[in-house]
């Protein structure tokens, strides 16, 4: 499907507590495919176990605003974030990956966070990320070492500021 035809069928709606169980599968399917250039296959499955908890995911996605795109009635990307300006989550299915996606759910909360008065946007951005965010006129302010179930994964804490 071309990007333009797949756009035409994008919805972007509020996340459901019903929606953890495919927001879990979508965020691991997309860590251990468009990740695993980055990361070794001990670090992925530490990172997005292939059995996610649901009642973990429903716990932290319930803390956030969570904007999920979905093309033909299917979820194919999220983005979660707190109104403080933290993009917790920023995830597209690897079958919708590169086709703008990402781009469109991040515009949409970079503009609704600054009609919120919001002037800093911060992320901690995986190596796979790091460049989508730059991108997007965020700069690296600090490498970080994550612990996920006993393996280190290289992350970024980035930031930008905003209008």
């Amino acid at each position: 499907m071309s990007a333009s035809r797949e756009t035409a069928k994008l919805v972007l709606r509020e996340a459901t507590p019903a929606d953890a169980p495919a927001l879990a599968a979508l965020f691991t399917a997309s860590v251990h495919v468009l990740a695993s250039a980055y990361y070794t296959p001990e670090q992925l499955a530490a990172w997005a176990p292939q059995l996610p908890d649901i009642a973990g995911w429903r716990e932290r996605l319930g803390a956030l605003r969570t904007i999920v795109a979905e093309v033909a009635e299917e979820p194919a990307g999220f983005i979660a974030y707190a109104a403080d300006g933290h993009i917790e989550l920023l995830f597209v299915a690897p079958e919708h990956a590169r086709r703008g996606l990402a781009s469109r759910l991040y515009a949409d909360v970079e503009e609704a966070l600054a009609a919120c008065g919001v002037s800093e946007l911060r992320t901690e951005a995986s190596e796979a990320a790091r460049a989508f965010f730059a991108g997007r006129g965020f700069v690296v302010v600090e490498a970080q070492e994550a612990a996920r179930g006993g393996q280190r994964l290289r992350r970024y804490a980035m930031r930008k500021r905003i209008a």
